[in-house]
């Protein structure tokens, strides 16, 4: 692969990165990432059993990490607090891996990010030697300063978590992606393949999705759709789409050479 996704100095395959939970069981959970080809899956440390739970089934044995690269997260966490507290644990229960993902939620109603409480959490974070992967808004400048304080990558909704509402705001992505140096990777508010393809035609170096696959009538279709579409999408950008017109002048179909009745011989 020529063309990988690169997130703190590793090289990964796929820019698909899809989340662990609301499957209905471990099984199925592995089926829908096998599907996806996805290599890096998030983890919601409060939610999913890495071994907090002795004697309880374990992702770790359905997914395991010597195959897949985890992404522990901080879903459910409302202030830099959790969340710095959340993603300490889940170092320990994961051998000292560092990667992370870090969400710092505003409300339960619309579990909009709380900016402030993120940005107060990454400095910490940062700071502790995590590589931080950062759930954000689509506001450019929060972009920015993530990005400034030592993100490894910023990851801007598209719309709400879980809504299914597909990208709401392709200006302020499109402003986020000019102004990055380290990958910007659409994450919440996918609801279909469509939504997934436009984000990487817009440019984004990655798409993330949890609810978009595992809420489908049949999760593990959905995931094979997801992956095609972000493969697509990813060749569409870079090929370079034509510009846009309202109409043309010249015919997709060019009338200069064209072989006329008389030079063929008929009438």
């Amino acid at each position: 692969m020529t063309d990988t996704l690169d997130i703190a100095g590793k090289a990964y395959a796929s820019r698909l990165l899809i989340g662990t939970g609301k499957y209905k069981d471990f099984a199925e959970t592995r089926r829908a990432i096998d599907a996806s080809g996805a290599r890096i899956v998030t983890v919601a440390i409060r939610r999913t059993n890495i071994g907090q739970e002795a004697g309880q089934p374990s992702l770790l044995d359905a997914v395991p990490p010597s195959q897949f690269t985890y992404l522990p997260n901080t879903a459910g966490c409302y202030s830099a607090d959790d969340a710095v507290r959340t993603l300490r644990l889940a170092r320990e229960l994961l051998d000292g891996h560092d990667l992370v993902k870090l969400e710092v939620l505003g409300d339960p109603t619309t579990l909009f990010p709380n900016v402030i409480e993120t940005l107060k959490a990454a400095e910490t974070l940062v700071k502790d030697g995590f590589k931080v992967m950062v759930y954000t808004s689509d506001d450019p400048i929060i972009a920015k300063r993530l990005e400034e304080i030592g993100c490894v990558a910023v990851m801007p909704l598209a719309s709400l978590i879980g809504s299914g509402m597909g990208i709401l705001n392709p200006w302020n992505l499109q402003l986020i992606i000019q102004a990055a140096k380290v990958p910007v990777i659409v994450d919440a508010g996918v609801g279909t393949a469509s939504d997934a393809a436009i984000a990487m035609e817009l440019g984004c170096d990655a798409v993330l999705m949890n609810t978009a696959i595992a809420a489908a009538r049949d999760p593990v279709l959905m995931a094979g759709a997801m992956k095609k579409a972000v493969e697509a999408g990813r060749e569409a950008w870079l090929a370079g789409r034509m510009p846009k017109k309202l109409y043309s002048a010249a015919p997709s179909s060019p009338t200069r050479g064209m072989i006329s009745p008389a030079a063929s011989g008929k009438s």
